[in-house]
């Protein structure tokens, strides 16, 4: 079974952290909530309080095969300050396994050199945030190890990808399928 985190922080943006869970999990895709706010209780953007499932000091990563950034403000900036996630995502990339961030998040991955000599999208404003990365208009871009997207409106495709990359494309279209999604 494939092991994934999704990073929450204050401030994230609920429909992107959630919807990610929601449709992993539905894959069979072992899907960890992880705080990096020392508390497991965490505050969206939208003041929709969610209960992260660990804390990220009691983790040990060694097992998971993805971490996924939510965007939402100043969630981004609150996995962007986080010296030991951003550490971890380096880690991950170098070993080239997933790394995904939706919105605003994936300026993390921009300024921590994670983008180098990759297309990439990201929320409209934060494009000069994609350090080394060929911006791509596009509502989700994979390129090698890295997927990244653009939005609320684009969560359920990204999720899918997430699928897609971690199972196969037969997988992400049963679960699209079963939540009455159209592509």
């Amino acid at each position: 079974m494939f092991k994934v985190c999704v990073f929450l922080a204050d401030g994230f943006e609920e429909v992107e952290g959630l919807t990610v869970v929601d449709l992993l999990r539905r894959a069979d895709i072992e899907t960890i909530m992880v705080s990096i706010m020392k508390t497991n209780k965490i505050t969206g953007a939208h003041n929709i309080v969610v209960e992260a499932d660990d804390l990220f000091e009691n983790m040990d990563f060694s097992n998971f095969d993805g971490l996924i950034l939510p965007g939402g403000m100043p969630g981004t900036k609150h996995l962007g300050n986080h010296k030991a996630l951003v550490e971890l995502l380096k880690n991950f990339n170098n070993d080239n396994k997933l790394v995904a961030a939706i919105c605003a998040a994936p300026s993390v991955l921009g300024v921590n050199d994670i983008l180098r000599d990759k297309k990439a999208t990201c929320y409209p404003g934060f494009e000069d945030k994609l350090e080394g990365a060929t911006f791509v208009d596009s509502p989700v871009v994979k390129d090698d190890n890295v997927i990244t997207s653009r939005g609320v409106g684009t969560a359920i495709d990204f999720a899918l990808e997430i699928i897609k990359t971690l199972k196969d494309e037969k997988v992400a279209d049963e679960i699209a399928k079963s939540i009455i999604y159209k592509k």
